[in-house]
């Protein structure tokens, strides 16, 4: 159970939507490999848990994580699980997640073997190290762009072995309602961050900034969906920000990870089937 905390499973959402358009958009131009959705499904898995382990060792190494917390168990800080097997553990995933890589290169070519190295190099610079880009407010640049083009583009490439400028309006689109994820994170952690000197984008300006960032994460990826006639993910999307602006924005975090997935999922339905 306690493995289960540290992994953040309902976060998981994020890698699972965008290998999900990744693989669909290729299925509606005719291009479909079972082994490698497989393959590219567990590395995009693997590289997100390795970071989400990550994060929970730096964290609290770095005292971020405290007694204060509200949000989610850290398990570290919790005293669930030592900093010794966290450390292992994250170390252990991306070696795993290279592993699988290696066929996606051999299939991708050098390129694949970048946005590897990259991956999961930032996925460790995230939280560590003294210039941690989550320190620095630049986590959005991260999750925008390996969580969203690289992702889908790179998935769709591993399919069709050619590029797709749609999968990268596609993977912008998905990349920014996981954007929204980390501003619905930052705006819970908001003192707790200020205090630890964690210059998220909440911390450097403010609330009502917090509040315009995830609106904004939301109406330009239904927007981009309407232009690449995906009008129902749109629609999704449009509607979940109705019901959702009755509530406090710091409390939707399961509510906006499972809209990414919900809007995937019907992105890629209607791709496919219209």
């Amino acid at each position: 159970m306690s493995w289960l905390l540290a992994i953040r499973p309902k976060t998981l959402t994020v890698s699972l939507a965008s290998v999900i358009l990744g693989v669909s958009l290729a299925h509606r131009d005719g291009y479909f490999s079972g082994l490698y959705l497989t393959l590219t499904l567990l590395g995009a898995l693997l590289i997100q848990i390795g970071t989400n382990l990550c994060n929970d060792y730096y964290d609290f190494q770095k005292g971020t994580d405290t007694h204060e917390r509200v949000g989610p168990v850290r398990v570290t800080q919790a005293g669930l699980i030592s900093p010794q097997k966290v450390k292992a553990a994250f170390i252990g995933v991306f070696i795993l997640a290279a592993v699988f890589g290696v066929f996606l290169v051999l299939r991708g070519g050098w390129v694949f073997l970048l946005i590897g190295v990259a991956s999961i190099l930032s996925g460790i610079a995230y939280t560590a190290g003294p210039y941690a880009l989550a320190y620095w407010g630049l986590g959005e640049l991260f999750v925008l762009i390996f969580f969203g083009p690289v992702a889908v583009a790179g998935t769709y490439y591993i399919q069709a072995l050619r590029f797709s400028w749609t999968a990268v309006w596609t993977g912008i689109a998905v990349g920014l309602l996981d954007c929204a994820i980390l501003a619905v994170n930052n705006l819970r952690d908001i003192e707790q961050d200020r205090k630890a000197h964690k210059k998220t984008l909440a911390v450097r300006f403010g609330r009502q900034f917090a509040n315009f960032e995830y609106v904004f994460c939301l109406l330009v990826p239904a927007l981009i969906a309407f232009w690449l006639h995906a009008w129902a993910a749109s629609l999704v999307v449009v509607l979940a920000l109705l019901v959702m602006r009755k509530s406090s924005l710091d409390k939707l975090l399961p509510q906006t990870a499972l809209l990414v997935l919900v809007f995937a999922v019907v992105f890629s339905v209607q791709i496919i089937l219209v």
